[in-house]
C-alpha cells in the first residue's frame, strides 16, 4: 500500500515507524498476553507508562520535575480553556489574553464564562494576517495571568518573542508547536498541547505546570477537573486514555532518537521554507494569507483567485495521493499542516504539484 502524504491539521500524520511500533504491540503488550487496550490502569506497566512517559516529554523540553510536573489529560485543549481560568481566575482578579486567531479567542471566550477577563493584545483588525505586538504588554496589578496561543492553527502564524511579564503567570495553548521548535519553556508557568499535532494522536492532552503554580490553584472544583488531583495520582486518578498515552510515549521516543526539538525545529524550517518559496515565487497565483514576518512553520496558509478553484486544488491533490490540504471550515483557503512527522519530501513533492497546478491553471 502506499501511504498519502498527510497534511491533516489534526488529528495529523504520525510516523510509519511509530504506527508500525503500536501495531506489534496491539495484541500483545509486554509480553501479557494481553493487549493494552485491555489492560487495568493501576497495573504495573500502565503505571509505568505512565510516568516514562511524563519523564521523556520534560527531557525532551529541559526542564527538571522539582520545577515543573507533566499531567496527562483527557478533553483537548478545549477543556483546558474552561479550567485555566477555573483555577486560577479569582474573585478581584483579571486572566488576560492575548487575541493571535480563532483558537486565541475561544480560550477568552472560555473565561468569561467563569469570570473576569479581558484583552491584552489582539491582530483581529488585520484579519489575523499579523500578530499583535506582545513586547511592550502593560499588565494591570489585578491580572491573574496572561494567556497566549503560541501557533495559530487555522490561520498560519507563530509568534517568534514572548512577553515579559514581570513575574504574572504566562500561560499558553502550545497545541500545534510544542516540540516543533525551540522555546524558553521556563517563562511559561504553564501550558498544554493536546497531542493531535506533533505529540501522538487524539484522545490526550499534556499538561506542563510550575509546581508553586499548582498549589496555588482554586480548590473548590469538582476532584476530577482539579490539577492537584491528577498531579497526586499521577496522571491516574480515573481511568486515562492509556493507548492514546502509549502512541504518545512512542512518537516522543522518536522525536528524541531524531535529534530531538532542535532537529524538528531545523527541519520544520526547511519545510516551511519550500512551501513559501512555491507561494511567493508564483506571480500571485498563490496568495499568501499571512504576512511573511508572522509565519507559521507547522501551518502554511494561501487562496487562490476563487473558491471553485481552491476545491479543485484540494481535490485533485487528494487524487494524487496529497491529503488534507482543505483550509479551515471557518476561514475556507488551503493550508498544508507540516507537523514534525511529515518528511521534507513530502513538502518537495507539494511544492511540485503546486507548480504543475499553476502551470495548467494560471
Amino acid at each position: 500500500m502506499k501511504r498519502a502524504w498527510n497534511f491533516n491539521p489534526g488529528p495529523a500524520a504520525l510516523p510509519l515507524e511509530v504506527l508500525e511500533r503500536a501495531r506489534e504491540t496491539l495484541v500483545d503488550y509486554d509480553g501479557k498476553g494481553m493487549s493494552l487496550l485491555e489492560m487495568s490502569h493501576r497495573s504495573e506497566e500502565v503505571e509505568r507508562l505512565v510516568g516514562q512517559t511524563e519523564e521523556t516529554l520534560l527531557r525532551l523540553i529541559g526542564l527538571n520535575s522539582a520545577d515543573y510536573r507533566v499531567l496527562l489529560m483527557a478533553g483537548g485543549a478545549s477543556a483546558q480553556f474552561a479550567l485555566v481560568p477555573l483555577h486560577f481566575l479569582g474573585p478581584g482578579k483579571v486572566g488576560r489574553y492575548v487575541l493571535s486567531g480563532s483558537f486565541s479567542e475561544k480560550a477568552y471566550r472560555e473565561a468569561q464564562t467563569v469570570g473576569e477577563a479581558a484583552v491584552a493584545a489582539t491582530g483581529k483588525a488585520s484579519g489575523w494576517s499579523r500578530l499583535p505586538d506582545v513586547s511592550g504588554i502593560d499588565l494591570e496589578p489585578d491580572t491573574a495571568y496572561l494567556h497566549m496561543t503560541t501557533n495559530n492553527t487555522i490561520e498560519g502564524s507563530q509568534f517568534r518573542q514572548l512577553p515579559d511579564t514581570g513575574g504574572v503567570p504566562l500561560i499558553g495553548d502550545m497545541t500545534s508547536d510544542l516540540l516543533g521548535r525551540s522555546l524558553d519553556w521556563s517563562r511559561f508557568s504553564l501550558f498544554y498541547a493536546a497531542a493531535q499535532k506533533n505529540l501522538g494522536p487524539a484522545g490526550v492532552t499534556a499538561l506542563v505546570i510550575r509546581n508553586d503554580l499548582l498549589q496555588s490553584g482554586n480548590e473548590r472544583i469538582p476532584a476530577i477537573f482539579r490539577y492537584k488531583t491528577f498531579a497526586e495520582h499521577g496522571s491516574l486518578y480515573n481511568t486515562p486514555p492509556v493507548h492514546a498515552i502509549y502512541v504518545m510515549k512512542l512518537m516522543l521516543d522518536w522525536t528524541e532518537a531524531q535529534g530531538g526539538v532542535a532537529e524538528m525545529e531545523r527541519r520544520g524550517e526547511e519545510k516551511a521554507a519550500i512551501l513559501y518559496r512555491a507561494i511567493d515565487d508564483s506571480d500571485g497565483f498563490y496568495r499568501g494569507i499571512v504576512e511573511p514576518p508572522f509565519r507559521s512553520t507547522m501551518n502554511v496558509t494561501w487562496r487562490l483567485a476563487d473558491e471553485a478553484l481552491e476545491r479543485k486544488f484540494a481535490d485533485e491533490a487528494e487524487r494524487g495521493g496529497l491529503a488534507g490540504l482543505a483550509g479551515h471550515r471557518s476561514v475556507g483557503g488551503l493550508r498544508a499542516s507540516i507537523y514534525n512527522a511529515v518528511p521534507v519530501e513530502a513538502c518537495r513533492e507539494l511544492a511540485a504539484w503546486m507548480n504543475d497546478f499553476r502551470r495548467k491553471f494560471g
